[in-house]
C-alpha cells in the first residue's frame, strides 16, 4: 500500500514522501496513528495544500522535544525496589517504571519513549537510559536503582 507520510517517521521517511509499506502496518499502525494517509489523488491533491500547516506543526513539535530533551539530558532518576541481599530486584524495572518516574519529577514521557536496549533492568546500580522524545531528538538519562531491603 502506497501512503503519503504527515509526519517523519523513523526508518521510513520524512514529511510529504509517498512511500510503499506493508498493508497491515498502514492500517493497524500509521493511519490510525495519523502519521500517514493513503496516497489517493484526492489525498495527495490536499496534502499539498496543507502542506505549510504541516510542516509548521512539525517545527513546533521538533522545538517541544529539543526543549523537553535539553531539561532531560543528564538527569537522574532515583527508583527504590525491593531487592535481596545479592543485589537482585524482586521483579524488575521497566520502562513504564521508569515513564512513571520521570512523569513524577514533571517530564512528559510516554513508556513507548523510554529505550531499555538490554531489556528490562534487574538489579541494583546506576543504568543509562535513552528517551527517544522526538524521531530526531534522544536524551541520555541516568537511572539509580536503590534497594529496599526491608
Amino acid at each position: 500500500m502506497q501512503v503519503i507520510l504527515l509526519e517523519k517517521v523513523v526508518n521510513l521517511g520524512n514529511l510529504g514522501e509517498v512511500v510503499r509499506v506493508r498493508d497491515g502496518y498502514a492500517r493497524n499502525f500509521l493511519i490510525p496513528q495519523k502519521k500517514a494517509r493513503r496516497a489517493t489523488d484526492a489525498a495527495l491533491k490536499e496534502f499539498e495544500a496543507r502542506r505549510a500547516e504541516l510542516e509548521k506543526l512539525q517545527a513546533e513539535k521538533l522545538a517541544a522535544a529539543q526543549a523537553l530533551g535539553e531539561r532531560l539530558n543528564g538527569y537522574q532518576l532515583k527508583i527504590v525496589q525491593k531487592a535481596g541481599v545479592d543485589g537482585r530486584l524482586f521483579g524488575s524495572v521497566t520502562n513504564a517504571d521508569i515513564a512513571e518516574g520521570l512523569k513524577k519529577a514533571d517530564f512528559a514521557v510516554e513508556k513507548i519513549q523510554v529505550r531499555l536496549p538490554n531489556g528490562h533492568l534487574k538489579a541494583i546500580g546506576e543504568y543509562p537510559v535513552q528517551i527517544a522524545l522526538h524521531a530526531d531528538v534522544v536524551s541520555d538519562v541516568t537511572v539509580l536503582i536503590e534497594g529496599d531491603l526491608s
